[in-house]
């Protein structure tokens, strides 16, 4: 072994992929006196959560809101305690509708609050009123008892659970569609209370009702959008990293992870796709329990037991992601800071259903859109003239098949099909938005095929392993893999989402740390989250405003420039 070699022998936990699991899990290792390195195959850290930008306008692919940011709730208390929340600036979406949702004609708001998401539902739904309240309840307290469960601890709590949880033991096994039909019975009201189902990607058929509970209380107390996008939290994940002597290096992919002993049971380092091979006393894949497996791993080193679990395993569906920058005022058009869920008014299974059919190509529109804007959720990113949208649909990631060997240099036929299919994303944009299509300055769009380049997603997925009830809670990917000294995190491990990978990667850490989840993100009293609001400017502080000045000064230095130029 050469010098550099054994050099890097002294790694203690290398960490493929640099998703929010990952870097949470690097924090804390490295908060803990270990000597962390992280891999990343792309050129910018921050998996899902990265941001990038298209003709001088910025996009965050997987970031559009993050819930329980407020005074003690579990997400601020996660960055809290990550040491990360001193360098995060949120804002809080529109409080009077976090969420608009659009079901055909009809147009109902999600207020951020959960008494006035109560009364707002129960005034647009009078004779629904009490069953409201009755299912909102529920959906909390199921939310809150699944919260208890990594906080348990010792003979008294393991006794006392069955107690603690019994509404959540009582509706684990059943189904959004299902559950929510026992209690409310107006078709319109059903429609709005499931819509969220476009952060878990699963039909309310098929969706776990505990699953979606954790959904809908993540945002009961509003939605926020962190300033700098997505990539904000990532660079304060990174520099907490650093600062705790941690490394990170990116445009670093991983061929393979090397494996010793007679039957290669045991995990001693990466071997890069340069042919460079970096060892260390552990591992941890932030990367999708296919892509860890089945290429990094091979198939000959794995069981019986775990071949036979990744044959059967389902990967959630994949997306088409619209990236727009549009020359007008969106308010005129009705946009605020607020999401927008758009679907058909008809049986929501049947639109997941006609979202996942191969041919994506027929007909002019899509049942389904997710609309948002963020350069009204992060004012400091409007430069007066130009807004950026970012337009999803969700899809079968089959429709793509064809193009699955597609290389760095796009096929002609691939990017015709993209061409069509942008054309109807715009249709279908424009049913919410009329008018819309005039002012795009710029737009792109990102299929499955992009998300496997960029974030080595197995089939382009977005959600990691489908939310279905096989694949989450007991019977979800372990943190501790039958390899040793190999373990997990991500989507695909606890949770999904911003947040819930997040905590995914503190619970790997806390398994290899031998302790509790909480012990890794105690309160910290030095640490603390600036929250401002989106749509109300009047507390914003002396840098907030220069912030947004800088940029609407940018734009017009640079129209300046260009009328010179010519």
């Amino acid at each position: 072994m050469d010098i550099k070699n054994k050099i890097q022998k002294h790694i203690d936990t290398i960490i493929i992929g640099s998703g929010a699991g990952g870097l949470s899990a690097a924090i804390c290792l490295s908060k803990a006196g270990q000597r962390v390195m992280v891999l990343e195959q792309h050129d910018v850290p921050g998996g899902w959560c990265h941001s990038f930008y298209l003709n001088g306008h910025r996009f965050s692919p997987g970031v559009h809101y993050i819930g329980l940011l407020g005074e003690g709730e579990s997400t601020r208390a996660l960055y809290e305690g990550l040491g990360i929340a001193n360098n995060l600036v949120f804002f809080r979406m529109n409080p009077k509708g976090y969420e608009h949702c659009f079901i055909g004609k009809e147009r109902i708001d999600l207020p951020g609050n959960f008494n006035d998401l109560n009364t707002s539902l129960g005034k647009r739904f009078p004779k629904e009123k009490k069953r409201i309240h009755h299912y909102l309840k529920l959906v909390r307290n199921v939310s809150r008892q699944i919260q208890l469960i990594p906080k348990m601890s010792g003979f008294w709590d393991n006794i006392t659970i069955p107690f603690r949880t019994k509404h959540m033991g009582k509706y684990a096994l059943f189904s959004l569609k299902r559950v929510i039909n026992w209690h409310i019975k107006d078709p319109l009201l059903q429609k709005v209370l499931n819509i969220q189902w476009g952060d878990h990607g699963l039909a309310p058929a098929r969706a776990s009702f505990p699953l979606h509970c954790a959904v809908m209380d993540h945002y009961f107390s509003g939605g926020y959008y962190p300033m700098g996008g997505g990539a904000a939290i990532v660079k304060a994940m990174t520099n907490a990293l650093q600062k705790n002597g941690g490394t990170i290096r990116t445009s670093t992919a991983v061929k393979s992870i090397i494996l010793e002993g007679d039957k290669k049971r045991k995990a001693i380092g990466v071997e890069l796709e340069n042919g460079e091979k970096i060892y260390a006393s552990r591992i941890i894949s932030n990367a999708d329990p296919g892509i860890t497996y089945l290429n990094l791993v091979k198939e000959q080193n794995l069981s019986a037991k775990l071949l036979k679990k990744l044959k059967k395993t389902k990967y959630s569906c994949s997306s088409l992601m619209l990236f727009l920058s549009v020359a007008m005022d969106v308010r005129k058009l009705g946009m605020d800071s607020g999401n927008i869920w758009m679907m058909d008014n008809r049986d929501m299974d049947g639109i997941y259903e006609e979202m996942n059919a191969v041919d994506i190509a027929i007909g002019d529109v899509f049942p389904g859109l997710f609309i948002s804007c963020t350069t009204l959720k992060d004012p400091t990113s409007f430069d007066g003239k130009h807004h950026s949208l970012e337009v999803i649909t969700y899809i079968n990631p089959d429709s793509f098949h064809k193009f699955n060997n597609e290389n760095k240099e796009r096929s002609k036929e691939y990017l015709e099909f993209k061409e069509i299919l942008t054309n109807k994303m715009i249709n279908t944009l424009e049913r919410a938005l009329p008018g819309i299509r005039d002012h795009i300055v710029h737009k792109e769009l990102g299929t499955p095929i992009t998300n496997k380049h960029y974030l080595n997603a197995t089939n382009g997925s977005v959600y990691g392993t489908e939310k279905s009830f096989g694949q989450i809670g007991p019977f979800a990917f372990r943190a501790k893999s039958e390899i040793e000294n190999l373990y997990m995190c991500g989507a695909s491990i606890q949770s999904h989402g911003v947040a819930g990978a997040s905590y995914s990667g503190v619970q790997t850490a806390a398994v290899i740390l031998n302790c509790k989840q909480h012990d890794l993100i105690k309160p910290d009293e030095l640490q603390n989250i600036r929250i401002f609001e989106a749509e109300d400017d009047s507390a914003y502080t002396a840098d907030i405003k220069q912030k947004i000045n800088l940029r609407k000064a940018r734009l017009i230095a640079n129209e300046k420039k260009s009328m010179k130029i010519q």
